[in-house]
């Protein structure tokens, strides 16, 4: 399929910086409160009631589900609906070449009614819904929509619809993260975490034994003693928020009922704890493990999937995030962009090894990485995993 540019005429924003992008961060927090709950019910439907849809395999083995596509067709029509789809170019992971297949008539059904039951709760966050279902072809639509290569001019959003697939569909931790990129830079951006606990020790349990915790807690009237949030940020604001996730039977408050994050004071590494990607095959834990000693880091590594590991560093569940990719594995700016604002805008440090910013302006890859990325908590922490790097680098076999 065919990509577009998007080098087209940002829309004017107003001159007030707390008002510059008010209106693309409230409409991109209530698309992502959406995508959350639809997530929520696929997975709930995927892992206890057998159902959820197929999982099928994309050409690099990555799973894709249902949710996937469903929740690229929601953002992409509520983007449009909100700034008009002349004027929202997206740059998004999935493609609709799979539910286009003879054989995929089941899936389609299955992500058109997906998308059209999510719309249909979008009111209760002040989105219109559309006056009727929509069809399969304007689903369809509104996936290949988010066709936009990126580049270094113009405006665009950078879209994961699930990240950590392979999560979702074990049960366990994913985001759907959403952020804006104007003339090359992350602006904004927001990242929910449908089954993120609001207590941390939670992360360290099974998946499975999670769950059976999430359901037997009784969350408070403000729904900070249960799962679920979502975290944002804007770049320049020097703050970051998280709001807990409501289901469609709460009301929506935006945006009262979020409260201000910032990243661990903990500087001191024996203290620390590092976050690290669960899968081996994109990541070198035997690297950072050795890195992780070299520096004194003493606690486990916490390894969850997704994004939620930028989100556990800007609410101060955890200091440092490292990853250093085997050779040929190239990063996509949908599994960052989101995250590096949010710990950045947290007080956090988020550069590549050789502490140049990640550079979002070349596409949908990040190019020219320096070996690999660093998040931080702090510019103490990040200085020695730096140092820590070069001493190492050329007795790793990356």
């Amino acid at each position: 399929m065919e990509k577009k540019s998007s080098n087209w005429v940002a829309i004017e924003s107003e001159s007030d910086p707390d008002e510059r992008y008010a209106k693309e961060l409230e409409v991109a927090v209530k698309a992502v409160h959406v995508a959350c709950l639809l997530c929520q019910k696929v997975q709930e439907d995927l892992i206890f009631n057998g159902d959820g849809g197929d999982v099928q395999a994309k050409d690099d083995n990555s799973p894709v589900t249902v949710a996937d596509w469903s929740v690229q067709a929601t953002v992409s029509w509520i983007l449009s609906q909100a700034f008009g789809a002349q004027n929202v170019s997206i740059v998004a992971e999935e493609d609709i070449e799979a539910l286009s297949k003879s054989n995929a008539t089941t899936l389609l059904s299955s992500v058109v009614k997906t998308v059209n039951d999510s719309l249909s709760t979008a009111s209760t966050f002040g989105i219109q819904p559309p006056p009727t279902p929509l069809e399969t072809a304007q689903v369809l639509e509104a996936i290949s929509r988010c066709n936009s290569t990126g580049g270094p001019t113009g405006r665009f959003w950078v879209l994961d619809p699930v990240d950590g697939t392979l999560g979702f569909v074990r049960g366990d931790q994913y985001a759907i993260a959403l952020a804006l990129v104007e003339n090359g830079e992350v602006v904004l951006g927001v990242l929910g975490c449908p089954n993120y606990p609001m207590n941390k020790e939670w992360l360290n349990y099974q998946n499975g034994y999670r769950r059976i915790l999430s359901r037997l807690s009784k969350s408070s009237s403000e729904g900070w003693d249960g799962k679920g949030c979502v975290l944002y940020a804007k770049r320049g604001s020097k703050k970051a928020w998280m709001q807990p996730l409501v289901n469609g039977d709460e009301g929506w408050v935006w945006p009262n009922s979020a409260r201000p994050i910032k990243v661990s004071a903990i500087d001191n590494p024996v203290l620390a704890t590092f976050c690290e990607p669960v899968e081996k095959a994109n990541s070198s834990h035997s690297f950072t493990q050795g890195l992780a000693h070299s520096v004194g880091l003493r606690n486990q590594p916490l390894r969850v999937y997704s994004m939620v590991k930028y989100a556990a560093i800007a609410r101060g569940d955890a200091e440092i995030f490292m990853k250093f990719a085997r050779a040929g594995y190239k990063e996509k700016i949908w599994d960052h962009a989101a995250g590096v604002v949010i710990i950045q805008e947290a007080g956090g440090v988020v550069t590549d090894a050789g502490g140049r910013p990640l550079d979002f302006s070349k596409g949908v890859y990040l190019q020219g990485l320096d070996r690999g990325i660093i998040a931080c908590a702090g510019s103490s922490l990040h200085e020695k995993i730096m140092r820590a790097v070069d001493a190492s680098w050329n007795s790793s076999s990356l």
